[in-house]
């Protein structure tokens, strides 16, 4: 049998390996995806040490574009050397998040190579839960996305990020002209929203970050919108306690900002930035927080605050960034920072944990 080069996680293990596993062959509902491009994400090791990847051992990616390799024998509308996108999210596609643009709170949601999100029996799961951090992976075809000759498999492969900003846009549900906070901006997640923005009639932005030198980087993405930065860094040493960030950004925008957009994994900082907003904010978390919300439930009812949080996107959001992209509304290429050999995935892995290199924006894996 025909063997491949993957990144892989075991059970018990703490760090990664590169092994050689079998080339996939495809169900007859399945595609086999020669992998061109696949993405780096740093919170798979934070997933993995938490127990959320049920699946082990694995192959790890939860984003990949290339071209179908193989075509299961029920399989029509896709074919041999098409260009394609892996859509990771697996969902049951009958129940009612999933017949109405909320597929990522259906019970059997959980991503190709990364984590699991349900209690109970995953099927999709179980069977589909290798990635695209390999020379090949193997997909149910409805996951398959069309890709326009216009669009590079790098960019194509972290459509993930892009989409994850679209949701978190759409959720802020913003009025024109509005004034939007973005936290942990030097992300990978916080720049594809700021390269967003545009789109959704932005007109401000305000973006929260450790350092101010890395945020002024990424304040040229924003397409032409006036931006201000909050370093962290810069806050004095007690800012976590006595509501510094709140006047600091109160500061910047006297009557409050309409939105924000929270990304920070751990901390008081979504805290003092939702204290921030103007009356009838909305707060949108996508980083994954485990610091309680300190705000008392009366401080939200008095300012008419929304707090509104979402684990993913939808397969309707990723069919936008596609469009936009194929029409030359959006270029993200300048998103993608660092090229990584697949054979120096471990290195690879080890420089986006440690984010040594300025700007580390979005890296990927090409095999």
């Amino acid at each position: 049998m025909a063997t491949m080069l993957a990144l892989r996680a075991h059970q018990g293990a703490e760090a990664l390996v590169l092994e050689q596993v079998p080339v996939p062959e495809p169900g007859p509902l399945d595609v086999v995806v020669k992998v061109a491009s696949a993405g780096l994400a740093p919170g798979i090791m934070r997933l993995l040490r938490m127990g959320a990847l049920k699946q082990l051992p694995t192959t790890l990616g939860h984003e990949a574009a290339g071209v179908i390799s193989a075509v299961g024998r029920d399989v029509t509308g896709h074919a041999v050397g098409d260009r394609v996108r892996v859509h990771p999210l697996l969902n049951c596609r009958e129940c009612d998040y999933c017949r109405t643009d909320r597929d990522m709170m259906c019970a059997q949601q959980a991503m190709l190579g990364h984590a699991a999100f349900g209690d109970g029996p995953m099927p999709l799961y179980e069977q589909y839960h290798d990635g695209g951090l390999a020379e090949y992976v193997r997909v149910p075809h409805w996951l398959i996305d069309s890709l326009p000759d216009s669009v590079g498999f790098d960019v194509a492969a972290k459509i993930q990020d892009l989409a994850n900003a679209v949701r978190a846009l759409k959720c802020a549900d913003l009025p024109e002209r509005a004034t939007l906070v973005v936290t942990a901006a030097t992300g990978t997640m916080g720049t594809a929203t700021v390269k967003l923005a545009e789109h959704f009639g932005v007109a401000r932005l305000i973006l929260v970050g450790r350092d101010a030198e890395r945020l002024q980087r990424v304040a040229g993405l924003s397409g032409g919108i006036p931006v201000d930065v909050v370093a962290l860094d810069e806050l004095p040493e007690n800012w976590s306690t006595d509501g510094t960030l709140t006047r600091r950004l109160r500061g910047l925008a006297p009557e409050g900002a309409h939105a924000v957009i929270d990304f920070i994994p751990e901390g008081p900082a979504l805290g003092q930035t939702m204290a921030s907003m103007a009356t009838g904010g909305t707060l949108v978390h996508m980083g994954g927080n485990t610091t309680p919300l300190a705000l008392p439930p009366i401080a939200l009812m008095m300012h008419c605050w929304r707090f509104v949080a979402t684990r993913a996107y939808t397969r309707q959001d990723a069919t936008d960034v596609l469009r936009l992209l194929a029409t030359g509304a959006l270029t993200a290429d300048e998103l993608i920072t660092h090229r990584f050999p697949l054979t120096e995935a471990l290195k690879a892995m080890d420089a986006i944990q440690q984010r040594v290199d300025d700007p580390m924006w979005m890296t990927v894996i090409n095999p």
